[in-house]
């Protein structure tokens, strides 16, 4: 009966992602076309959950309540034969070592994850889990566990079920299909990263593809970090910056970006493991930022458009001096489905599940700036909010 139940809400998940795979992901080949984004994406309600996690007690217990529910959706993704991933994403061919290295990080990073959130465990709390020292202990925990759960949370789990399901599927596909179309979700040397190696309840803010018009979006953004006295790392397209610089001055431009790092995002919005040009798309758009700003502002970083870049290509970075920064939280801030509210939901749900890392958003968009403050507040003192000069210190390569 179980094992019936299960492969229900396995199938139930892939018919629902069958309609929208085929362009859910930023490296979807008609991601660049496609401004409006997949109508479906993995949106979940934290307001559903019965508690508060503004306090890093509160924070903990969500962290292991979430965790439990990812690793059950996992275990039910990771027994998804070929054939069916075939259809639900259509996709043609599958690189299974890819897939199965992916859930083998995601199995490993979420006990050790559990681990940390247990560590003020106490009392008869239905997430206090006994003795979770292997992958398997958390399965069988987080299963006896979650049926535990007070009935108060029942809204929660099944939209939770729903939401971690959904998000595995999205990380299923671009596994898939790597390193073909190549992604965030793994690396190809250990000159990239993607904040996977971070501290526990260590986050960063990064933004791609400002800068905007003056006065717009991107100003609001900063204003708002300004505010909220947070950093950030800016990803600009070089084209972008140089447009920006033609109708301003290049001190005002380096007085917007002030207690902020930026980096280089490319000179285009171009897939660079496609684009003939991509090294001088690099080199142009890093001697545009250091001519133009103090050296204390521009990050040694490059962080490829869409996340894809060639395979071979760690030599040309480390002989420029740039490792590749990627990402493992996308708020999918870009798409046109996805409203300030539901940014602000899935990325605190992400944060509880990972409990680090390099938070994806974009400047030109005005969604973060609205969404931001909310999850601030949120969270409050919960997590660390990194400051953007210190991501050599953190990052695992460091």
């Amino acid at each position: 009966m179980r094992n019936r139940k299960r492969a229900f809400h396995i199938r139930s998940s892939l018919l629902i992602f069958a309609m929208t795979l085929s362009c859910i992901t930023s490296t979807s080949s008609q991601a660049a076309n496609d401004s409006a984004g997949p109508a479906v994406v993995a949106k979940a309600d934290q307001n559903l959950w019965p508690g508060k996690i503004n306090s890093v007690a509160g924070f903990d217990l969500a962290s292991r309540a979430s965790i439990m529910m990812y690793v059950l959706a996992l275990q039910d993704m990771q027994q998804l034969p070929d054939t069916e991933m075939l259809v639900a994403f259509k996709i043609k061919s599958i690189n299974r070592a890819s897939v199965e290295k992916w859930l083998k990080k995601e199995f490993e990073l979420s006990l050790l994850n559990f681990q940390r959130a247990a560590t003020n465990c106490a009392g008869a709390d239905w997430t206090c889990l006994n003795n979770v020292t292997s992958i398997p202990a958390l399965l069988k925990g987080a299963a006896e566990g979650i049926n535990k759960a007070p009935p108060e949370f029942q809204p929660w789990r099944e939209n939770l079920n729903n939401f971690a399901r959904a998000y595995v599927a999205e990380q299923l596909r671009l596994a898939a299909l790597f390193p073909k179309v190549s992604s965030e979700i793994d690396l190809f040397n250990d000159n990239e990263w993607n904040g996977d190696g971070f501290a526990d309840r260590q986050f960063f803010l990064s933004f791609d593809d400002g800068p905007s018009s003056v006065q717009g979006s991107t100003d609001a953004t900063l204003k708002m970090l300004e505010l909220e006295k947070k950093s950030a790392i800016f990803f600009v397209l070089g084209e972008n910056f140089q447009n920006r610089l033609t109708k301003t001055y290049t001190h005002a431009l380096a007085a917007l970006y002030k207690n902020q790092c930026v980096a280089s995002h490319g000179w285009q919005h171009q897939s660079h493991a496609k684009w003939d040009q991509w090294q001088d798309s690099v080199r142009r758009t890093q001697n545009l930022l250091t001519s133009n700003l103090a050296s204390s502002n521009v990050s040694a970083l490059f962080r490829p458009p869409y996340g894809q870049r060639k395979d071979d290509s760690g030599t040309f970075f480390r002989a420029q001096s740039l490792q590749v920064a990627l990402w493992n939280i996308d708020s999918q801030d870009w798409n046109n489905h996805v409203d300030a509210n539901d940014i602000t939901h899935r990325v605190v749900t992400l944060m509880l599940i990972k409990r680090h890392g390099m938070l994806l958003f974009h400047d030109i968009h005005p969604k973060a700036h609205l969404a931001l403050p909310i999850l601030f507040e949120k969270l409050a003192g919960a997590v660390d909010w990194a400051d953007c000069q210190q991501w050599s210190r953190y990052n695992k390569h460091s």
